[in-house]
């Protein structure tokens, strides 16, 4: 938090009366995740090249010290991006704290057939990237074992975004949210269990890497197949 409050002063320093919000999102704004990142939205009331230039050696620190760069936006696009972006935004309702000055994402509509769309095409998307990036370390256990727990928190993410799309309540921890897929969708969950350990630092169970990628390659297809067959909502569709 230390660093957190260290960030906002040199926001506050930098931009003054020109900085309208900060917050952080996500499953680093609860408390019970200690293994999340810190994700962190800048609302200023514009963003210029002299904005972006103010702000330059702040977010290289920020970088420095092993966190994501900042979401910079203008008051403008925080008010108007939820149709682009809304897997974000959905996290931002769902989880923010208010780090300084008024909360923008307060009344921002978030359009359940666009929040489909960017969830189904995330998923597949990110698993034709996996599938790509896996064969070209197939024969390297470490390799291939680095690439999945490198990824599995994003298919987590895209996991609850699935959950809240088809009505289910937005669980916000990981373990939770694997938990319900595995039940949603009939599948072991094993490999993002041993993922999620390792990660997290917890002695992981002994077997072949390559066994894991492929269940967990099997995983995330159903997943996709689960989001491809909910229903759109007519009222959805009549808005769009």
């Amino acid at each position: 938090m230390d660093e957190l409050n260290e960030l906002v002063a040199k926001l506050e320093r930098s931009y003054q009366d020109r900085l309208v919000s900060v917050l952080l999102y996500g499953s680093g704004a609860s408390q019970r995740d200690r293994h999340s990142d810190l994700n962190v939205l800048c609302v200023l009331k514009q963003i210029t090249p002299r904005e972006l230039g103010e702000g330059e050696p702040i977010l290289r620190w920020w970088r420095e010290h092993g966190h994501p760069s900042p979401l910079l936006m203008s008051e403008e696009e925080a008010h108007h991006s939820a149709d682009c972006f809304p897997i974000e935004f959905r996290d931002m309702q769902d989880r923010r704290t208010v780090l300084h000055g008024i909360d923008v994402i307060a009344g921002v509509h978030v359009s359940m057939k666009n929040h489909r769309t960017q969830v189904e095409h995330e998923l597949r998307a990110r698993l034709l990237r996996l599938r790509q990036q896996g064969a070209q370390v197939l024969s390297d256990p470490g390799a291939l074992l680095k690439l999945c727990m490198d990824s599995v928190g994003t298919f987590c993410t895209l996991g609850r975004h699935a959950l809240l799309l088809s009505g289910g309540m937005a669980l916000h921890d990981r373990r939770e949210v694997v938990h319900r897929l595995k039940e949603v969708l009939g599948v072991s969950s094993s490999p993002l269990d041993v993922l999620l350990d390792l990660r997290e630092g917890k002695p992981g169970a002994s077997g072949d890497p390559s066994e894991w990628f492929a269940q967990y390659l099997e995983f995330i297809g159903r997943m996709i197949e689960f989001v491809d067959r909910l229903p759109v909502h007519k009222h959805e569709e009549e808005k769009s």
